[in-house]
């Protein structure tokens, strides 16, 4: 996969994509401090990065983490779902996690695409004790996760998919996702592409809201602004765009001189 893309709505791009009304504000409740479930910073875990990211491609990844975490936007918890299969949230949700746990405070990836889970497989771990595990079982969601490093975390599918599918709306995983808010400070989700199934929605409604992931060359507009006009319906934010596999007519060095 490429991975060169840009965020579209740093650019302004993103007006072609959603109506002129201002987006709708968070409605998400402060949760309160939970000092017994945060999960502290260990001097003894090696801070260093897991994932092979090229100078360019940190680049882009920082500009995006500042974009969304860093910057007036100031989310916590957001959700990475495409239009459409292979527009690269895994990809991208793994990084931008990577990125922003150098940067500061604790980071939980979590992957909720229980059809398809491959979030594990881009930090090299396996599938077998997860968010699906945690949906159906008992026990602190501190159980369930897996440290990368000093300050990043994976919550991945699980080992019952088929029986984490059927709670994802419920609210068993309301309260997981509580507890994810009060035990970590970020945390970012993997979803399912939207036309696919609705639970980048309802995973949405939780959250500061969702990053909408396009493929270059290949996601249509009109399945961009229906997805758009499908978040906006159910009162989900969405924090932006990111247009991936994009490819340069003449050599990226010059392309980003212009």
């Amino acid at each position: 996969m490429s991975r060169n893309f840009e965020l579209l709505s740093q650019l302004g791009k993103m007006q072609e994509l959603l109506p002129t009304e201002e987006m709708a504000p968070s409605h998400l409740p402060t949760p309160e401090a939970a000092p017994d479930l945060a999960i502290p910073e260990e001097d003894n875990v090696p801070s260093i990065p897991t994932l092979e990211m090229s100078g360019t491609v940190k680049d882009e990844i920082s500009k995006l983490v500042q974009n969304l975490f860093l910057g007036p936007q100031n989310c916590h918890q957001i959700v990475f779902a495409g239009c459409e299969s292979g527009s690269g949230s895994t990809w991208t949700c793994a990084h931008a996690g990577e990125i922003l746990a150098q940067t500061r405070g604790t980071v939980c990836v979590v992957d909720c695409h229980l059809r398809a889970p491959r979030l594990h497989e881009e930090f090299g771990q396996q599938n077998h004790h997860g968010l699906s595990d945690a949906l159906i079982g008992t026990g602190t969601i501190r159980e369930y996760v897996c440290r990368i490093s000093r300050r990043l975390w994976l919550l991945s599918c699980g080992s019952a998919p088929d029986a984490g599918q059927n709670l994802l709306s419920s609210t068993r995983m309301r309260s997981r996702m509580a507890e994810l808010r009060a035990t970590f400070d970020y945390v970012l989700i993997d979803a399912p592409p939207l036309n696919a199934s609705s639970d980048a929605i309802m995973l949405g409604v939780e959250t500061d809201g969702v990053v909408l992931m396009l493929k270059a060359n290949s996601s249509r507009r009109e399945s961009a602004k229906k997805a758009v006009q499908d978040l906006r319906a159910a009162n989900v934010r969405t924090l932006g765009a990111v247009l991936n596999q994009r490819t340069f007519p003449i050599p990226e060095k010059l392309y980003r001189r212009l």
